[in-house]
């Protein structure tokens, strides 16, 4: 037994020089299913999950694709949380011009670091354009609250948002906007 495992040690490592000259690539995003969100501080990627929040993903898309969310603010930022933003009247308030969105909560997937979900109010149906893009987990929103996408490049950027008043619950005094966001096929 221990022969065959110092063996299969040797082999490794007379393999692994061989192994470190070839490239891992990660799979290509589905630029259908990937949101590109511009600031002033750079570039923030987002995979879109059609499978966990079908409803929330195509609202995304079709806001996108209408420049809905192009200089809107990110008005609710507090650190160590999230930052909230999809709110064209910056007040926390507002959305867009179509009918909330029922729930679609997960118990499977959980809000991490760059976890996005969907903003509401009280009521689990009431989600319309806003979203949160979590800093750090948040176990205490698993299964309450929609998560429809996942950050897979820019979290530096997100970490640079203008941070919000603690005594006033994140609320932001002029605020960092989205410069743009669109969907990557639709992207130039």
């Amino acid at each position: 037994m221990l022969r065959r495992t110092l063996l299969a040690a040797a082999t490794l490592l007379m393999a692994a020089p061989a192994m470190a000259d070839q490239t891992i690539t990660a799979p290509a995003l589905d630029p259908q299913n990937t949101v590109y969100l511009d600031t002033k501080d750079g570039r923030i990627t987002i995979k879109l999950l059609p499978d966990l929040a079908p409803k929330h993903v195509a609202r995304v898309k079709q806001l996108c694709h209408e420049h809905f969310y192009d200089k809107t603010p990110f008005h609710r930022v507090i650190d160590g949380f999230m930052a909230q933003g999809g709110d064209p009247t910056g007040t926390g308030t507002g959305g867009s011009p179509y009918p909330d969105l029922p729930a679609e909560f997960s118990q499977t997937a959980h809000f991490l670091r760059g976890t996005v979900g969907a903003a509401r109010s009280q009521s689990p149906d009431s989600a319309n354009s806003q979203f949160f893009i979590m800093f750090a987990p948040a176990p205490s929103l698993d299964g309450n609250y929609t998560i429809w996408g996942q950050v897979v490049g820019g979290m530096d950027i997100v970490d640079k948002i203008k941070k919000g008043s603690e005594a006033d619950n994140g609320s932001v005094v002029d605020p960092d906007k989205i410069v743009k966001m669109r969907l990557a096929a639709e992207a130039n």
